[in-house]
């Protein structure tokens, strides 16, 4: 569960940036045109469902492999 709910606030907060440097470049590149500008929000809360998939299997992924491992061995080689 620690991985989990680790790899999904990763996510999401990787996520929240790249939405937040889209935007302002959207903003700039938009002012620079002066041409209005739209933000989509559909786009922005797919790309944030995108970003959890990605965390719920890259969190639950390595949880899985690692749980399946004998203590002893997996001790042994670190």
């Amino acid at each position: 569960m620690q991985f989990l709910i680790e790899a999904i606030i990763l996510c999401e907060f990787g996520g929240i940036i790249g939405i937040f440097l889209g935007v302002l470049t959207g903003n700039l590149v938009g002012l620079y045109l002066s041409s209005p500008v739209v933000i989509p929000y559909d786009w922005v809360i797919i790309g944030l469902v995108v970003c959890s998939v990605v965390g719920i299997v890259f969190g639950v992924y390595p949880a899985y492999k690692a749980a399946k491992l004998n203590p002893i061995d997996a001790l042994r080689y670190e």
